[in-house]
Order: structure tokens, then C-alpha cells, then sequence
């Protein structure tokens, strides 16, 4: 009788360890991934999102991704604030990446330190970023990261994020964006400057004209001096850089 009871819980041990092994194989081959496709990364390419992402020993499991990057906060890792996996079928996922948001970015002994819309220290970096600019003018002692970029005058974020906000809106790529002792604005374009003066009502109406201006001076060097917004001429002056 005692035997015939351990033969019976044997029997039922193995039977479940077989299912369990069954299913786990199930899973392994059933939800193995063969198909990723990565949106919302512009720091990093898709092969180091991927690699990111799909590492240790169920790596290539989307069950497990999904559960384990599931809107999950990342740390360690510039200028990613959340990762998250959806699946798309059994093989196929999506990894979703949402990056810092940044408004611009200082250097700091030799550093970038780049900023969000209020003036905080989000990210620091020894490479520059494509697409955001690097504010120049601004007078501080220190930097630290996660704190507000110590200037005297906070307002002068709202002024960077109004102007970033405009440059996206009409497709315009700035290397560079400077503010002087009077809070007046000079954007860089490669070779061109662009001095916009201090007044903020009219700002839009300038950068809105700037694609086609910008055109015009394609291959030139100089500044373009919009400080005074004619709204009937529509015409301002460049002033080319003299060689030699």
C-alpha cells in the first residue's frame, strides 16, 4: 500500500515536471523572436536599442520582454526616460523608446549638459545631438545634474522653448542659439547667423520666413539681420563676412 502511494505521487511528479517542461518548450518556441521593429529612438540606432533591450537568458522571448518592459522607467541608460514591448503576434514585437525631453544643452567643461523646457539638467554627454541646439550667453558658476541651471533670470527658458518649438514647427535645424547682456537672439545655420533682436511678439513672424531666406543663402556666409520685422517689405539685410 505504501509503496503503491509513492508510486502514485512519482507518477504524478513526472507528469507534472513533463507538462511544465512541455509548456516552457511551448513557450520557447511558440514566443521566440524573430521579427523587432524600434520606434521613437533618435540617440541610438536600432541595433543598440535592440541591444539594449534584448539581452540575458530569455532575451529573445517576447512573453518575457513584454512583462519585463512594460512602460518600465530605465536608469543607466542617456537620454532613454521609458522602454516599453508590445507583442505583435507570437515572433513579432515592438519596442517602443521614450527619450528625455530636451530643449537645448550647454557645455560645461567640455561636457554637454542638455536641459528640458524648465532649464533642468536632465542628461550630460560628450556627444552632441543632431536636432538640438547648444545655448550660448547664459552666465552660471555650476551645473549638476537634476538641477535647475543656476542664471539669473529662469525666463530665459520659456524665451529657448519658444524658439525650439518654432524651429520644429517650420523644419529648421539649428547648430546654435545666443543670447546677449539685453536677452537679444542670434540663431546659427552653419555659415549664417541669424540676429532676431529681443522682441518676442514678432518672433514667429520672423522664423516663418526664415526656410525660404535660408534657401536664398544657401553656400553664403554672414548675418542676416532681422532685428526690426518689416511686415509690408518682408525684406531684411545680409550682411556677408568679409574673407581674409
Amino acid at each position: 500500500m505504501y509503496k503503491s502511494k509513492r508510486t502514485h505521487i512519482a507518477i504524478f511528479i513526472i507528469v507534472v515536471l513533463a507538462v511544465l517542461l512541455g509548456l516552457v518548450n511551448y513557450i520557447k518556441t511558440t514566443y521566440t523572436v524573430r521579427t523587432v521593429y524600434v520606434e521613437g529612438n533618435i540617440h541610438y540606432s536600432e541595433e543598440e536599442v535592440k541591444e539594449m533591450v534584448m539581452k540575458g537568458l530569455l532575451g529573445d522571448n517576447s512573453l518575457y520582454l513584454s512583462l519585463k518592459y512594460k512602460n518600465k522607467d530605465i536608469e543607466g541608460i542617456p537620454f532613454v526616460d521609458v522602454l516599453n514591448v508590445d507583442i505583435l503576434s507570437s515572433d513579432t514585437i515592438k519596442i517602443i523608446v521614450y527619450e528625455k525631453s530636451l530643449t537645448g544643452y550647454v557645455k560645461y567643461l567640455d561636457t554637454y549638459m542638455y536641459f528640458d523646457r524648465d532649464g533642468y539638467v536632465v542628461e550630460n554627454s560628450s556627444i552632441k545631438t543632431v536636432g538640438v541646439p547648444q545655448v550660448t550667453g547664459l552666465e552660471f558658476d555650476y551645473i549638476a545634474i537634476g538641477e535647475l541651471i543656476p542664471v539669473a533670470n529662469t525666463e530665459v527658458f520659456n524665451n529657448i522653448l519658444d524658439i525650439t518649438k518654432l524651429l520644429n514647427k517650420y523644419n529648421l535645424i539649428s547648430d546654435k542659439i545666443y543670447f546677449n547682456e539685453s536677452g537679444e537672439i542670434t540663431i546659427f545655420f552653419e555659415n549664417v547667423k541669424v540676429a532676431l533682436g529681443g522682441d518676442r511678439a514678432t518672433l514667429e513672424d520672423k522664423l516663418m520666413l526664415l526656410p525660404n531666406l535660408l534657401q536664398q543663402l544657401a553656400g553664403k556666409s554672414g548675418t542676416l539681420q532681422m532685428q526690426t520685422y518689416d511686415e509690408d517689405s518682408g525684406k531684411y539685410t545680409f550682411k556677408p563676412e568679409k574673407s581674409g
